[in-house]
């Protein structure tokens, strides 16, 4: 059942406008800088998992099946958050206020709730967490930082982005909390098959 698109800008619309407006007012190198990471910053999430699955491979079979399975749970996450995107079916926030944003307004059907970055974003920091603290850390400011882009371009209300770190992180804890309980066995099933080199140098 598609339950009934609600109006966004009833929620903090007030708060997005002002946020568009203030980009609208920033130093060009400052809006330069926040489209850039908001158009291509989920690369450095993906850059984060290399790095994690490297490290854990050389730890020892069972690390890398949790470094492994980050990619995994981000897509999960993504999936759902695209079926909340479907159920929701909220507009964006350039299409219902008038206002003027750094990014180019998405095409009606693109919907808004929740965001898919800040989901992408947040599941892959909390999901680093379990492969390294340090990671996870940087992919965590990494996350905010992206979140937050998503309102300032002009894509996204501020609830957007909040319930897209609120999905993606409770997710990815859930996910990777199961996984951490028997991670051997899944290490065992591998490293018996051609994949064997994914998780041992």
């Amino acid at each position: 059942m598609i339950l009934v698109a609600f109006q966004g800008s009833s929620i903090d619309g007030e708060a997005y406008t002002d946020v568009v407006d203030s980009a609208q007012h920033a130093p060009g190198w400052l809006d330069s800088a926040v489209s850039v990471w908001s158009t291509y910053g989920l690369a450095v999430f993906a850059a984060l998992m290399v790095v994690g699955w490297w490290r854990a491979r050389r730890v020892g079979a069972e690390p890398a099946v949790t470094a492994l399975a980050v990619p995994v749970v981000v897509v999960a996450a993504f999936g759902i958050d695209s079926l909340l995107k479907s159920a929701v079916r909220e507009s964006r926030p350039c299409q219902s206020l008038r206002v003027v944003t750094l990014e180019a307004c998405p095409a009606q059907g693109d919907w808004s709730f929740p965001s898919n970055h800040a989901t992408i974003a947040a599941a892959a920091a909390v999901a680093l967490f379990f492969v390294s603290r340090r990671l996870g850390a940087v992919a965590a400011v990494a996350a905010l930082a992206m979140a937050l882009s998503r309102v300032w371009v002009g894509v996204h209300y501020p609830h957007d982005v909040v319930a897209g770190v609120a999905v993606g992180a409770l997710l990815a804890f859930g996910a990777m909390a199961l996984l951490r309980r028997r991670p051997e066995s899944l290490a065992r099933r591998i490293t018996a098959g051609r994949l064997r080199p994914l998780l041992v140098s």
